[in-house]
């Protein structure tokens, strides 16, 4: 929650992985500038450098915790002229680096109210690596928030922070066209559209089977409730956790089973409006 002085509450997520101790080292400079805030691990298993995943996990998540700074580190410029940023969107603040990563958030916690650019080196570490920006600079400066420190005293305004591309998501009359948003260590494959996207392709609501094409493929597939609706090791289309239309395998992994990856593009159409001799 937040408090008179800051907030209670950081989360952390990163690429970093637990082999090393690059999490532990993030940590202790947190609990050296705000050591009553609580700290929420996300996640530390996206992939090296995979923005796209950083950005889907973090805007899945935040909306479901405390008003919190949230501290995202997926950096594959980290060293570059590549901008550092916090951005303040409802009752939050995110930190990271101005790569896209913090944007759909803050989107997802209502838009972005205020950004700024993280040029005061009086809240860094020192000496600030060329390799390592999350000691540095990024867990440093949200810890310092967090203890009350205000936005205005991390840098100057920014207006233009760097915005991933929005994912495809198209609906016509007949399907609805999207692309792989991301994939979960399950082998789900989470999509850019959504259950309504679906319904408005058929009267009277959502198919019961729908045809799925991407890469040149077509599969035909059951729309359930429940990963168990089907047999086992057998596909079908869900509605997430997240509200997003998914790809699942029963028991199995979707990702390998169809070949798919994120960003990769996906049209369903519902059986019943797919011709009897496709061209």
């Amino acid at each position: 929650m937040t408090t008179a002085n800051g907030y209670s509450c950081l989360s952390f997520l990163t690429d970093y992985g637990r082999a090393d101790g690059f999490v532990a080292i993030c940590h202790g400079q947190m609990a050296k500038r705000a050591p009553t805030a609580r700290v929420i691990d996300i996640t530390h298993d996206i992939g090296p450098g995979d923005v796209r995943r950083g950005a889907a996990v973090l805007a899945e998540t935040v909306p479901e915790l405390p008003p919190a700074v949230h501290v995202a580190v997926v950096d594959p410029g980290v060293g570059t002229r590549r901008r550092s940023i916090a951005v303040a969107a409802g009752g939050h603040v995110l930190v990271g680096p101005d790569n896209g990563v913090l944007m759909w958030a803050a989107d997802a916690l209502g838009g972005a109210e205020a950004c700024h650019e993280l040029t005061e080196p009086g809240l860094w570490r020192h000496p600030v690596s060329a390799t390592f920006h999350g000691r540095d600079i990024y867990a440093p400066v949200g810890a310092s928030v967090a203890a009350g420190t205000p936005l205005s005293e991390v840098g100057p305004e920014l207006a233009d922070p760097v915005r991933l591309p929005a994912p495809r998501r198209e609906v016509s009359g007949t399907a609805a066209g999207g692309e792989v948003r991301a994939v979960d260590r399950f082998g789900n494959c989470q999509l850019s559209v959504f259950a309504s996207d679906l319904s408005r392709t058929v009267p009277g609501g959502t198919p019961e089977r729908v045809e799925v094409r991407a890469h040149g493929n077509r599969w035909t597939v059951p729309v359930a409730d429940t990963f168990a609706s089907v047999a086992h090791r057998q596909p079908l289309l869900l509605t997430d956790s997240a509200g997003y239309l998914a790809l699942a395998q029963n028991g199995g992994d979707a990702a390998h089973g169809f070949g798919l990856r994120a960003g990769d593009p996906v049209d369903l159409v519902p059986v019943s409006e797919i011709p009897a001799n496709p061209v």
